[in-house]
């Protein structure tokens, strides 16, 4: 009785797995959307960013030890969709707020951003719809 029962659990088994190999729930060839992000020696931030239609939002806690940050972003999207990056200072206040949306001009934004209250900052990136690629950085002002 013991081995019909072990055969019985083995055969389930291989089921499963036979099952879960050619079904699955998600879309694999669906619209995606991908945000790195890399810190330099220095607390620079910055990444890059890919899609093929997709979403995608990434919020970055970053230390700026000054009251404003260079920033530059830029991208290569032939059809609709768009960049956001929305940056705001240790006390919540929104210093930068700027989209891109490809297909269009400009694909570039550089500057400095408002002044804030140095300390802990967030970087918040929005890609929505998006396809295409591009980069983004950010340092401490002047």
């Amino acid at each position: 009785m013991k081995t019909s029962n072990f055969k019985l659990l083995t055969i389930f088994t291989a089921m499963l797995l036979f099952i879960g190999t050619f079904s699955s729930c998600s879309d694999d060839d669906g619209p995606t959307a991908n945000i790195s992000v890399n810190e330099g020696p220095s607390g620079d931030i910055g990444g890059d960013f890919t899609g093929n239609g997709g979403n995608a939002s990434r919020t970055i806690n970053w230390t700026n030890k000054l009251a404003t940050a260079d920033y530059n972003a830029d991208i290569t999207a032939t059809a609709a969709g768009k960049f956001k990056i929305v940056v705001a200072d240790s006390e919540g206040t929104v210093v930068l707020d700027r989209t891109l949306n490809g297909g269009s001009e400009p694909d570039s934004i550089d500057g400095v951003t408002r002044a804030g209250k140095p300390g802990n900052w967030t970087v918040t990136i929005t890609l929505t719809s998006f396809n295409g690629d591009g980069s983004y950085s950010l340092s401490e002002g002047d």
